[in-house]
């Protein structure tokens, strides 16, 4: 069974290279930015509704701001990358992952109403203006900041490889059949060769996910800068920055998915070393190769937006 779910895992991963390497996630970003259109114009019509009075409006504008939450998260977006790699590159429990997801995209929406009310109130910046500082200033630094998490997830997969590689030692005292306890001490020689599966999973500590949930949150999605500069324009401020959290919830549905998946597709590899001694070290490989998927994708969307 656990040989089973390793093969799945990597069809998978040959299944994702294939759908990069032939277009797949370009086509799958252009079905998004179209529907993107579409909801935003059903969001348009909704807030003109609200202004209006009618009461069912409000509950047709939060569903098309949700909707445009999910498709705009079904694009290339920066919170699935670092979400996704973080998944993949360590052992965390589902729930505490899709926390950190949920956070993050509730997040860009505490950022985007901060934005917007200190940028329309008191700085007396427009749309077009508002929406530029974003992509010019906060952009950056989000891609940059996952760029960093992505370097870090690589020297910790590094560093934990490093240390699965058996240490020069002089055993010709006796004899290399070691027995290990539970916690990876060998029974003969009294010391570790390198740390175990378990050990490698190291909790996510609190500075670790606010600098996860930071920087995505940093960068506010320009659907809920637009729902928010219009709705205080028309007096209906409440109804936007509910629009802009039902976006986020949206969001979130996406990247908790990918996350979910990620961290399924990672237990999946390493289903057929569970029991080896080759299993600290897959996990770090993973680690290793996750945090340099996430430094390099980052660092592209990164070179694009400078």
């Amino acid at each position: 069974m656990r040989r089973a779910l390793t093969v799945i895992a990597l069809g998978v991963v040959i299944a994702l290279a294939a759908l990069w390497w032939t277009g797949g996630f370009d086509r799958m970003a252009q079905w998004a930015a179209a529907h993107q259109r579409a909801f935003q114009n059903s969001i348009a019509l909704s807030l003109r509704a609200v202004r209006a009075g009618q009461p069912e409006a409000v509950t047709a504008l939060l569903s098309a701001c949700f909707a445009y939450g999910v498709v705009h998260a079904a694009g290339p977006g920066h919170g699935k990358v670092l979400i996704g790699g973080y998944g993949a590159a360590k052992a965390v429990p589902m729930l505490r992952l899709s926390m950190i997801a949920l956070l993050s995209s509730l997040g860009q929406a505490v950022t985007a109403v901060a934005l917007v009310y200190t940028g329309v109130s008191l700085l007396h910046l427009g749309r077009e203006r508002m929406i530029s500082l974003t992509e010019a200033i906060m952009a950056p630094v989000s891609y940059g900041a996952i760029a960093c998490v992505g370097l870090w997830l690589f020297w910790r997969g590094l560093r934990h490889f490093r240390a699965t590689l058996p240490a020069p030692q002089d055993h010709h005292h006796h004899h290399h059949d070691h027995q290990h306890d539970h916690e990876g001490i060998c029974a003969t020689c009294g010391h570790a060769h390198g740390p175990t599966a378990e050990q490698v999973r190291q909790a996510t500590t609190l500075r670790e996910t606010l600098l996860l949930i930071g920087s995505i949150a940093v960068r506010p999605c320009t659907g809920a800068l637009f729902v928010l500069i219009i709705t205080l324009q028309m007096g209906i401020a409440g109804v936007g920055i509910a629009g802009a959290f039902a976006m986020a919830f949206g969001t979130a549905t996406i990247t908790i998915a990918v996350g979910l998946g990620a961290g399924a597709l990672r237990g999946g590899v390493l289903a057929g070393w569970a029991s080896t001694p080759r299993a600290a070290q897959i996990a770090a490989l993973i680690e290793l190769a996750a945090g340099l998927g996430v430094a390099l994708l980052a660092g592209g969307l990164l070179l694009r937006a400078i």
